[in-house]
């Protein structure tokens, strides 16, 4: 198959786009396409400093590098969660960042989940059962908390995140299944910043496929951690994904058509619109932040929670 562009041999076939492109036209391609999301959805400006959220993993670490080619100032978050299941996943994942970040003189920022609050992710997830929380909800919380923290703290203009098209089209497809009204208005390539202290949000590589941002991660030789998260076994993302991929070898191109109809849906008024003025927030006494619970925050009820129990003294026989 040839290069779409230069009739040279292609080293990707995007059915999708109906777009074969060699390496060279590839790897400026990806770029494009991020800066045209970018652009479009209004994310950010040379002029913004930017915090991405990195994982170790291809998609962030691709980003990092996508917006580094591009010109814009980003710098690095690692949020080590402890998480030393499969061979010490949370190690490995930080070596990938740190050793991504210091071949390309990156400045990269880490936050020790258990240097900071006592415990790991699982630690706190056990603890938090009490109250009926698992390990993916007390992870998401603490990456929320500390993400939006560091972002303000460092007076970055925005967070972006690597979450890619299948990514959305998978959390879209269950919002939808179970008419998660919510999180359907919620559901945005760019969040903008609010005066209650929520930092400005952004998903860059909303609309490009999975396979493509592998495909330049491996052609760009960035090396990451190729394993999945151990919690994310059997989740419900998982299935959409599987679900949606099996849609997409039948008719090629369906889940960037699902994601781009619901965001032009959105956009024609076809949810009725609600802001967080309608909801009235308080700050934390003890972080800061903002929150719509009158005293503390979800954040620090959950970790002086698990601090309290890490602390009591050993019970005698």
């Amino acid at each position: 198959m040839k290069c779409r562009k230069c009739n040279q041999n292609a080293v990707i076939n995007m059915r999708e786009h109906k777009l074969a492109l060699c390496k060279e036209h590839f790897l400026t391609w990806i770029p494009e396409q991020t800066q045209r999301s970018i652009e479009t959805y209004q994310m950010f400006t040379v002029e913004d400093r930017i915090l991405v959220a990195v994982s170790g993993g291809k998609d962030s670490l691709a980003l990092w590098e996508i917006l580094n080619q591009l010109g814009y100032a980003a710098d690095g978050l690692y949020i080590d969660l402890g998480i030393e299941s499969d061979g010490g996943y949370s190690s490995r994942s930080r070596q990938f960042a740190q050793a991504f970040a210091n071949q390309r003189g990156l400045a990269l920022q880490t936050v020790d989940v258990r240097q900071r609050e006592g415990a790991s992710i699982q630690k706190a997830a056990q603890i938090a059962r009490r109250g009926s929380e698992k390990t993916c909800s007390v992870c998401g919380l603490t990456k929320r908390h500390i993400m939006n923290q560091t972002a303000r703290e460092g007076a970055y203009d925005v967070i972006v995140t690597g979450h890619n098209l299948d990514d959305e089209a998978a959390v879209l497809f269950g919002n939808t299944l179970n008419w998660l009204s919510g999180y359907l208005l919620r559901q945005e390539p760019v969040l903008p910043a609010t005066e209650t202290g929520f930092a400005r949000k952004a998903k860059p590589l909303c609309r490009l496929y999975e396979r493509e941002i592998a495909a330049y991660a491996f052609l760009k030789e960035i090396e990451y951690i190729h394993d999945e998260c151990p919690y994310a076994k059997g989740a419900n993302s998982i299935f959409y994904k599987e679900t949606l991929n099996s849609m997409e070898t039948a008719r090629p191109g369906i889940k960037l058509a699902f994601y781009l109809s619901f965001l032009k849906a959105k956009r024609e008024g076809m949810f009725a619109s609600r802001t967080n003025a309608a909801r009235e927030f308080h700050i934390c006494p003890t972080c800061g932040q903002p929150t719509l619970n009158m005293d503390e925050c979800a954040y620090c009820r959950l970790w002086n929670q698990v601090r309290t129990v890490i602390e009591e003294p050993p019970r005698k026989p």
